[in-house]
C-alpha cells in the first residue's frame, strides 16, 4: 500500500445519534443477535446515522434493512433526528414490499437500538399500523444491531466520503445528501456483490428466493 500511494479509509469522529430516553418503555429484544433467517420479511434491522454536509451542520440518513439479504427496503434523510424521519423510513419499507406483491402480514419483526426515536410510543404504533412487531437491543452495544451497523459503515464510506464515485460535489442541502442515498442505494441493492450471498447483489438473491419458491423448491438461508 505505501508503495502504491493507497491509504485505509480512516473513520472520522463519530456524532451521537443513539440517545436513549429513560423514562421510555423498550421491546424485548426478539432477536438476540440471530440474524440469520429463512426468508424475506422476518426481521427487518433499523439505523440512522449523521451525514456532515458543506455547511458545517449535519443531516440524518435513517435505513430499514431486510436481513434475509441485506436488501434496504426503506430509507429517509432529514435535517432533524426527531421521531418523523425514521417513521417515514418503516413507512416506504412497508409500501415498498406492498407494490412488489410482499406485504408485510403483521408478524415481522422490526429490531432497532434503544435510541429515543425508536422507544418513543408514536413510532411503536407507527410500526404496528405498518405490520411490525417492535423488538430492541441493548444499550450501548453495537453487536445488538450488527447488520444495521455494518450497512452504515458500507454507506459512510461508499457513498458519503468526499472522494466517493457517488458523490457530485459537496453536500450542501439536504436534496444533495437524498441524491447520493437513491443512487448508492440503488446499486447496493442492485449490483453490489456480497459474499455472504455467492457474490450476487441482494436484490439478485431476493427474487431467486421467491422463483424458487413458486417453484415449490426450498431456498437456501442466508
Amino acid at each position: 500500500m505505501r508503495a502504491n500511494g493507497w491509504q485505509g479509509v480512516v473513520r472520522a469522529r463519530k456524532v451521537r445519534t443513539t440517545v436513549p430516553d429513560p423514562a421510555a418503555g423498550r421491546a424485548a429484544d426478539l432477536v438476540d443477535r440471530q440474524f440469520r433467517v429463512p426468508a424475506p420479511n422476518h426481521l427487518l434491522v433499523a439505523d440512522s446515522t449523521y451525514v456532515p454536509m458543506a455547511t458545517g451542520v449535519f443531516a440524518y440518513t435513517a435505513f430499514v434493512i431486510d436481513a434475509y439479504a441485506g436488501r434496504i427496503v426503506g430509507w429517509e434523510c432529514s435535517t432533524s433526528k426527531r421521531t418523523t424521519f425514521v417513521e417515514s423510513a418503516i413507512r416506504q419499507a412497508a409500501a415498498f414490499r406492498q407494490r412488489e406483491g410482499n406485504p408485510l402480514l403483521g408478524n415481522t419483526i422490526h429490531h432497532s437500538d434503544a435510541g429515543s426515536q425508536y422507544t418513543s410510543v408514536r413510532f411503536g404504533e407507527s410500526l404496528l399500523l405498518a405490520g411490525m412487531i417492535p423488538s430492541i437491543g441493548s444499550v450501548g452495544d453495537a453487536f445488538d444491531n450488527a447488520l444495521a451497523e455494518t450497512t452504515i459503515g458500507l454507506y459512510k464510506n461508499e457513498c458519503i466520503r468526499a472522494d466517493s464515485p457517488f458523490r457530485r460535489g459537496p453536500l450542501n442541502r439536504l436534496s444533495d445528501v437524498e441524491e447520493v442515498t437513491a443512487d448508492w442505494v440503488h446499486w447496493y441493492n442492485t449490483s453490489r456483490l456480497m459474499h455472504r450471498l455467492g457474490r450476487r447483489p441482494p436484490a439478485e438473491h431476493e427474487t431467486e428466493y421467491h422463483a424458487l419458491l413458486r417453484d415449490g423448491q426450498p431456498a437456501d438461508h442466508t
